[in-house]
């Protein structure tokens, strides 16, 4: 598919992120017990949430990877910089470190 020839016929987007590092357990747990209401409220629906990954091309070495689908690009980012997000966010930065992207689907 080329630049030219793509389009968004879902109109979805994915945020991935991958735990690099875990610095505190609990409160990644206490993390994953309020998102899910919050990703739910933006119209968010989780795809994948695992460590069983593997690499097929690359250096890239994922350690635990979470996908989330929204309905739309800009949904995807309402949802991230949302005020209901925010403490959370900042509570998952406490308990380590992480990769995150939203991506625009096909």
């Amino acid at each position: 598919m080329t630049p030219e020839t793509k389009t968004n016929a879902t109109g979805r987007a994915y945020c991935l992120f991958d735990n690099i590092a875990i610095n505190g357990l609990s409160k990644l747990e206490e993390y994953k017990e309020k998102v899910f209401p919050v990703v739910t409220s933006f119209g968010g629906k989780y795809l994948v949430a695992s460590n069983r990954i593997r690499v097929v091309e690359g250096t890239w070495q994922p350690s635990h990877l979470v996908m989330i689908e929204f309905p739309s690009y800009e949904e995807a980012n309402r949802w991230y910089d949302s005020e209901e997000y925010r403490e959370l966010k900042n509570l998952r930065h406490s308990s380590g470190r992480f990769d995150g992207i939203i991506v625009e689907g096909l």
